[in-house]
């Protein structure tokens, strides 16, 4: 996916190119809903899947899709007018030649039940292997997957929930596996948020130090003040931009103090 530069409300917009890894994971997950239930978690499902650029849906033995599973995925609408519909898991598995399968449960198991044995959404994303043909099913809103379902996937990923209410909606479930997924290979699209270098934060402390030796306080002071602002420069995340801006500001009140109301 690649940004051209252009001017927005949010900031102006750089170019992205993705690498070859993130293009193919992007290409072979599939995101598989059993049995759904209501047309409108098609859509908000669908409206997910957008926010992380994939659109292979699969629908196993779907309800009526009506116009509000086209309405909630708004930008989305394309990926659900061309979902793939199956009647089972299983024969979707083997139309699709599907490497990997990870099921999806609000109802993780222990030791006992072996089958439903969970990873978090963390490490899940550390399992994954870009080159498989990988589907995430997402199941029924009412009784999620059955154990035949889950006994054909290869991994079990679960949310940790407060145990009052574990359950939750599909759309809010996917989100959070796939930002563990997609987190460390997207950015942000907008042009000013790399991080400064340490070239940039050296001359910030730099002018900060001057600054401070200019000021009429013990030299114990000036030592820990400049201190204090090392650690907080080194601490926080300052961006190139905010970078410059402050070493501009710093060196025009410098240039106060030595020379007056000239600046």
């Amino acid at each position: 996916m690649k940004y051209k530069d252009k001017k927005s409300e949010r900031g102006k917009v750089k170019e992205i190119v993705e690498d070859e890894e993130t293009i193919r994971l992007k290409e072979n997950i599939y995101v598989v809903f059993v049995e759904c239930e209501s047309p409108g978690n098609v859509g908000f499902l669908a409206r997910t899947m957008g926010n992380f650029g994939l659109n292979k849906l699969v629908l196993i033995n779907p309800c009526t899709l009506k116009e509000e599973a086209y309405y909630q995925a708004t930008h989305a609408r394309d990926t659900v007018e061309n979902a793939m519909i199956y009647d089972t898991v299983g024969e979707f598995v083997k139309d699709k030649k599907i490497d990997f399968i990870i099921g999806s449960t609000g109802a993780p198991g222990g030791s006992y039940n072996i089958s439903r044995i969970p990873l978090k959404p963390e490490e899940l994303a550390k399992s994954m292997n870009y080159n498989d043909k990988i589907a995430i099913l997402f199941g029924r809103e009412g009784n999620g997957l059955t154990n035949a379902e889950v006994d054909m996937c290869d991994l079990i990923v679960s949310i940790p929930t407060d145990p009052s209410y574990p359950i939750m909606n599909i759309s809010h479930a996917a989100a959070i596996i796939l930002y563990e997924i997609f987190k460390n290979r997207n950015e942000f699209p907008v042009q000013g948020l790399e991080e400064s270098t340490a070239i940039e934060k050296e001359y910030l402390i730099k002018d900060m130090e001057e600054l401070i030796d200019n000021l009429n306080i013990p030299e114990h002071k000036k030592k820990n003040g400049l201190k204090v602002f090392k650690n907080i420069v080194n601490r926080a995340f300052i961006t190139g931009r905010e970078a410059h801006t402050l070493i501009g500001i710093l060196r025009r009140l410098n240039l106060k103090i030595k020379h007056g109301d000239e600046y």
